[in-house]
C-alpha cells in the first residue's frame, strides 16, 4: 500500500520485458529482499539490490496494462516505498495496481498551477470524479474536472519539480490508478445489471 507521495525520481537502467533494474538512492536506505516499491505507480517486489540499484520481476500482464514498456533506458521513474502504519498519510490510498494508460492532451499554466488534461478509456473515466483522487504514474492528485472523454488534474510547482512530470509533454503516456472506492462502487453498479442508482437491495445482494 502506498500514499502517492513520491520520494525519489530514479532512472531506468535496464528492462528486458521480464526484469527491471532501477538506479536510485533514497528508497534503498532500508530496503530488503521482498519489499514493495512503487515504480511509476506499479507495485513491484524487490528481488535484488545494491548500493545504487534494485531489481524486480515484471509480469506480462503488468507490461500490457502499463506504460512501462515505453520508458527508454535512462528514463525517469517515480519511486515510493510501501507506507508504514505509523507514518503521516499525505496522499490517498494507492494500491500500485494500474487500471489503464492515459495520454496527456494539454498542459497549461495558470498562476502557480500546472493543469494537465488526460485522455482515458470510458471505463476508467466513469471511476473518476471532480475533486476526487487519482494516481498518475504513482502521484496522488486531485481531479479538477472530468468529462466523458478526458479528465483534468493540477500540480503545484513542488510536485512538478520532484516527480517525472517535469519531463512530460503533450502525447506522453501516464499510468492511471483510480480511487479504490470508485472501483468497488463501479463493480457493484455494473455487475450483471446496470441499475440507475445504488439501493439497499443491490448492496444486500452483493454481501453488504
Amino acid at each position: 500500500m502506498f500514499t502517492g507521495i513520491i520520494e525519489e525520481v530514479g532512472k531506468l537502467k535496464n528492462f528486458d520485458g521480464g526484469r527491471i533494474e532501477v538506479n536510485c538512492e533514497k528508497v534503498l536506505s532500508d530496503v530488503s529482499i521482498g519489499d514493495s516499491i512503487d515504480v511509476n505507480g506499479i507495485c513491484l517486489t524487490v528481488t535484488n539490490f545494491g548500493k545504487d540499484f534494485f531489481t524486480a520481476d515484471v509480469m506480462p500482464e503488468t507490461v500490457r496494462r502499463t506504460s512501462l514498456g515505453e520508458v527508454a533506458a535512462g528514463g525517469a521513474l517515480n519511486l515510493e516505498r510501501a507506507m508504514k502504519v505509523d507514518d503521516r498519510f499525505g496522499g490517498h490510498i494507492v494500491s500500485g495496481h494500474i487500471d489503464d494508460v492515459g495520454k496527456i492532451l494539454t498542459i497549461r499554466i495558470e498562476g502557480n498551477a500546472v493543469f494537465i488534461d488526460v485522455a482515458a478509456p470510458s471505463n476508467i473515466l466513469r471511476q473518476i470524479a471532480e475533486k476526487g483522487s487519482v494516481a498518475l504514474d504513482g502521484i496522488s492528485l486531485t481531479v479538477v474536472d472530468a468529462t466523458s472523454e478526458k479528465f483534468c488534474v493540477s500540480m503545484i510547482p513542488h510536485t512538478l519539480s520532484v516527480t517525472n512530470f517535469k519531463f512530460k509533454h503533450v502525447g506522453s503516456l501516464v499510468n492511471i490508478e483510480t480511487d479504490i472506492l470508485a472501483k468497488y462502487i463501479d463493480r457493484l453498479l455494473h455487475f450483471k445489471q446496470t441499475p440507475s442508482e445504488l439501493t439497499r437491495e443491490i448492496l444486500a445482494q452483493n454481501g453488504f
